[in-house]
Parts: structure tokens; C-alpha cells; sequence
């Protein structure tokens, strides 16, 4: 571990104890090139999450809800995503959040746009 006040890689550990509720290490450290003391933290590394499409391809997820990210799957499907995202939208922006639905609901007519916006007018109620 590179010291930060003088960048020499070399440290010995003078404590170590859990932290964040055990989801993490925390360790003092002291450079033994300058004396400084200095705090790191040890954290297990979360697994890239892959969007499994319709189609069956998979493609990584980039930017993830903390709630998708908090399930601990490492494979979600796009039907869950889309839910997250109309979930989130509706409450936001209630335009995108019609315009999002025809497009990942399929809306195929006027009828479906229609009932889409009377349940979201008579949910503003």
C-alpha cells in the first residue's frame, strides 16, 4: 500500500478491525520510510452484473439501481428492469413514464395508450 504523504509502497499494519457492519476491513498502517500513519479499508469486491435481453444475449450493466445492485444477483433479466425503471419513472416523470411504458409494454393502439393514462390520472386522484 502506497503511503500518501510520501509514496514509498512498504507498510506494516498496527491495527485491524471490522467495519461498515463487517463489510469491511479497516487497517492502520504506519510507512516505514516516513513513520506517517495512515487508515486503509478493505472491501470484497461486488460482481459485474450482466442484463440477460429477450433475446437471450447478455450484455453488462452500467449503471444499476442501488436496489437492483443490493439483490446480490449477478444475472438480472430486462423484464425486472424495465419494472425498476417504469417503477421509478412514475413517480418522476409522469410523461416518460408513458412514453417508456408503449414502448416496453408494446402498446399496439390508441386503446392501451388510453387506459395506460386513466390509471395514472385516477392514481393522481
Amino acid at each position: 500500500m502506497k503511503c500518501p504523504y510520501c509514496g514509498y509502497s512498504e507498510s506494516k499494519v498496527i491495527d485491524s478491525r471490522p467495519a461498515d457492519e463487517n463489510s469491511s476491513i479497516r487497517r492502520r498502517r504506519e510507512c516505514l520510510s516516513c513513520g506517517k500513519r495512515f487508515t486503509t479499508y478493505e472491501t470484497v469486491e461486488s460482481l459485474p452484473m450482466v442484463v440477460v435481453k429477450k433475446d437471450g444475449s447478455r450484455q453488462s450493466f452500467d449503471q444499476i439501481e442501488q436496489d437492483l445492485q443490493n439483490s446480490m444477483e449477478r444475472e438480472i433479466s430486462t423484464e425486472a428492469i424495465g419494472e425498476k425503471v417504469m417503477e421509478r419513472l412514475r413517480n418522476v416523470d409522469q410523461v416518460a413514464y408513458v412514453r417508456f411504458a408503449s414502448v416496453y409494454r408494446q402498446f399496439k393502439d390508441i386503446d392501451t395508450f388510453m387506459t395506460e393514462l386513466n390509471k395514472l390520472l385516477a392514481d393522481n386522484r
